[in-house]
This record gives C-alpha cells, structure tokens and sequence, in this order.
C-alpha cells in the first residue's frame, strides 16, 4: 500500500510539473507574442494626417483657376461647379467615408504588429491614389478609365482590410477586450467582414455598369456616402414589414449602422485639426508665391524701394490676416464645442465632415476677395461665395451641438446641457459666426458696392466679438437673476457661484 501510494504521489508530481510547464511555456509564447506589438496610437496619428491632407488639398487646382476680369464671376462658378467644385467635394467626401471606415476598423483592432503596419501602409497608398481617379473622371466624364481605376482601388482596399480582420482575428490579443472575452468572436468576425466589404461590391457593380450605362456608375459611387443610413432605412422598413430582425449574440457597438454608433471623439478631433492646419497653411502658400517681388521689378519701378513695392499687395495681405482669422476663429468655436462633447457618433461625425468640406473651401474664398478689381460687381459676387462657405461651415457645427443635445445625457457634459452655466454661451458661440455670414450676405444683396477690404476687416475683428460676446451673456444672465430672483441672489448668490465653478472643469473655464 506504502509503495502504491509513493508511486501514485509520484504521478501527481510529474502532473503537475507538466502542467506548470504547459503553463510557463503558453505564458512564454503570449508574452513572446506580445513583445513583438506596440500600442496603434503612432499609425493612427499618421493615417489621420495623411488622410486629411489628401482631402484638403484638392481644393488647389479650384482656388488657382485663373479668372479674367473682363469674366463674369457667377458663369464661371457655374462651370467650376460641374468639373473641379464638383471633384474636390465629392473626393472629400470619399476620403472622409474612407477614414471613417478605418475608425471603425481600428477601434476593433487595439494593437498592433509589422504586418498590420504594413497592411495599413498598403492601404494609405490606395486612399492617397483616389484623388487623382477623380480628377480622370472630372476631366474626362464619358470615358470609364476613371471610374474602373477607382473602383479598382476601392476593391483592392476592401480585399486589404478583409485580411487585416482575417489576421486580427487569428491574434486576439490583438482585439479590444470586448471581443477577446466574447464567446462569439466567430459572429463578430463574419458580421465585420460582411459590412466592410459592401463598398467595394456595390464598385464591382459600378464597374461592371460603366460599360453599359456610365452614368449609373456615377449614381452608385454617390450612394456610396450615404450607405450607413440607407442600409438602416432599409432595414427599419423590413423590421415593418417582416418583423423585427434578430439580433446579435453580444450587444454590437461597432459596425451597426446605426446613427448613433460611436466613433473614437480623439480621432475625429485629430483629423478635424489637421484640415483646419493645411487650410490655414495653404493660404501662407499664395502669399509666398505670388506676392514677392521680383529684384529687378524694384529697382526699375519703386527705386529699390521693397517697401514701396510690397505696399502694391496690400490687399493680399489684408485679405490672407483676415482668412486666417476666420480659418482660427472656426478652430476655435470646433475646440470649444468638442471640448464640451463627451461622445461623438456616426452621425455627428458626418455633420463635421459636411463642416470641414466647407473649411477646406476657405482658400477659394481667400482667391476670389482679392483677385477682382475693387468696387466691380465680381468683387460684390465673391464676398457673397465668402459668406455662403463660413455660414455652412458654422451651421454645420452648430448642426452637430443640435444633435448631441438631442442625446445630451450620454453626449454632452453637464454644465451646456439645458439649463447648465454653459448652455446659453455655448448656442451664442456657434451661432455668431452663421450670423455674421448670413447678416453680410443679405447686406451686400441690398448695396450695390461693398469692398473686400471691409469684408476682411470684419473677419479681422471677430475675435473681439467673441470677447464682447461673452460679457453680454453674462451680464444678461445676471441681470435676470437679479431682475427674476434677488432674495437667492443675496442669499446664496455667492456660494452658487463657487459651487458652479467646481462644476466646471479649468479647461473649459480658459477658453
């Protein structure tokens, strides 16, 4: 008995020392695994930027189009609007549901290694290429070279990120924490593959109508932009119909379809930065360009005068402080509102988009303002382009604030829902600039001649319009607090304002 006993306690000595191997060597192999990947912050910082230059900078070939003076202003938007307004627009969009589209890929994928890196690579080079399919297609409308070429490098992106999942998948740790303790990673697996590679089937399709009928091509690439919520709508009319559709093992927060799906608030903030950077730095570009002298223009003309000669760009120069001002200004107004946003969703960043199409715009306004000699019914017409880019740049910001009110308890922080501190200076913000944009067009429908000069200068000192903005919501508010309410005015007037500014954090108080 003694002896079996020795033989069976040695037997659960060498069980467990296997399984402490076992154990070792799979904590080896995951730590192994792990050692060869890094946190996404770095790639999704430079895909941001690059993206973002790729949308913004198609506004240059529309901006430098050249315009005689002897032209009328109104015609010649009118056949930029079918080719290159047309081209810049319609690629910003594509690049924005691109970008979108790896948002919500990456906020599956939380890690990553030198294959993912390279596949991501891979990637950015087909979303910097689509410019230049639509500028084929602008140029040439009725010949399918452009169109196949980009639906080929839509299909080429969608079969990429297919394998980026693919591989993801083969590696959980690599997944957020979401789907690495999901009994159903399978699900999400298939469900994440079917709704990525909807895009590029809807190209291959458009693909194959180009060469029967173009021009429906044209109308599946535009469908492309709004298929998050067409899809919903279609679904919701066959929820109707058929009853409601089954839903998911786990409760899915990416990849729904649905307005309301969240998207990463710190990538949206980056990628807004970047277009409002490159839109403030392009107007720098036409200074540098055109408005240096030439020496020997000096010396003959102005006496080797620089300054007399420079005196001859004052209105380029007049024209670019208060572009810049307008470009900050809106920056401004998208930091305060972001700022005051807990959670953005799909819906609010296709508001941002449509505001950011109209920021990237900014540069055509600052070429317009100044190219037309002054007084002349050009120069009226391009004030007006002006105020129509800055008034759908602000509403559009505004829009989004709408909407996060709509939902304030999970979007919003408390002190600019309805009723916070906030609340009242928050609307009058984003409304100020709608305001003056729409106040100016109206103003220069009713006057026969309005400088540009003047236009500039009212950019110019917006910035101070903010500043009084701020003491008349205050002093009105508590002007009706002591008008509606003096007795807890002079009672607790003074710990309610301590107490309210704990409320707010000291970020939002310096802006």
């Amino acid at each position: 008995m003694e002896q079996n006993s020795e033989i069976m306690e040695h037997h659960v000595e060498e069980e467990m020392e296997k399984r402490k191997g076992a154990a070792s060597s799979s904590s080896f192999l995951e730590s192994e695994a792990h050692s060869g990947t890094q946190s996404s912050h770095r790639l999704l910082a430079y895909s941001d930027a690059l993206i973002s230059i790729i949308a913004t900078v198609m506004i240059l070939p529309v901006a430098h189009t050249k315009m005689e003076n002897n032209e009328e202003l109104r015609q010649s938007v009118q056949l930029l609007l079918t080719t290159k307004i047309a081209v810049y627009l319609m690629t910003f969009l594509i690049v924005t549901v691109a970008w979108a589209a790896h948002i919500r890929l990456f906020q599956v994928i939380v890690r990553i290694d030198d294959c993912l890196a390279l596949l991501n690579l891979a990637c950015m080079m087909l979303i910097t290429f689509l410019p230049y399919t639509f500028s084929l297609m602008a140029t040439f409308p009725e010949n399918i070279l452009g169109i196949l070429l980009f639906c080929g490098c839509v299909m080429v992106m969608g079969v990429i990120q297919s394998v980026i999942v693919l591989y993801a998948f083969s590696r959980p740790f690599l997944l957020n924490e979401q789907i690495q303790i999901s009994e159903n990673q399978t699900f999400y697996k298939h469900h994440i593959l079917k709704v990525i590679m909807r895009v590029p089937i809807m190209c291959f399709f458009a693909s194959i109508f180009s060469f029967i009928f173009f021009q429906l091509s044209y109308v599946l690439l535009a469908v492309v932009i709004f298929l998050p919520y067409i899809s919903q709508c279609l679904k919701w009319c066959r929820s109707k119909a058929i009853g409601p559709v089954p839903e998911s093992p786990d409760s899915m927060l990416f990849y729904t379809y649905l307005p309301n799906e969240p998207l990463s608030k710190d990538r949206v903030e980056a990628f807004s930065d970047g277009v409002y950077a490159i839109v403030a730095t392009l107007l720098i570009l036409d200074i540098c360009e055109d408005n240096v002298p030439d020496p020997t223009v000096v010396q003959k003309q102005f006496g080797g005068s620089l300054v007399a000669a420079l005196q001859v760009y004052g209105p380029e120069y007049l024209a670019y402080f208060g572009s810049f001002a307008t470009v900050g200004l809106l920056w401004f107004v998208h930091h305060s509102l972001f700022l005051h946003v807990t959670k953005t969703t799909r819906l609010m960043g296709l508001l941002n988009t449509f505001s950011l199409a109209f920021v990237g715009g900014l540069p055509l306004a600052y070429q317009l303002t100044h190219e037309f000699p002054r007084n002349s019914r050009n120069e009226l017409e391009a004030i007006q382009i002006s105020c129509v880019i800055i008034f759908f740049a602000g509403i559009f910001q505004l829009t989004i604030w709408v909407v996060a009110l709509y939902n304030e308890q999970e979007a919003l922080h408390p002190y600019v829902r309805y009723g916070g501190r906030e609340h009242i200076f928050m609307l009058a913000k984003l409304s100020l600039y709608p305001c003056i944009a729409l106040g100016t067009f109206f103003l220069t429908c009713i006057l026969s001649k309005f400088s540009a000069s003047i236009f500039h200068l009212m950019e110019i000192t917006v910035p101070f319009a903010f500043l009084v903005l701020r003491l008349l919501v205050r002093g009105g508010l508590a002007l009706l607090r002591l008008i509606f309410c003096p007795d807890r005015l002079d009672q607790r007037g003074v710990v309610e304002e301590e107490d309210d500014e704990t409320r707010v954090p000291f970020n939002a108080l310096i802006t």
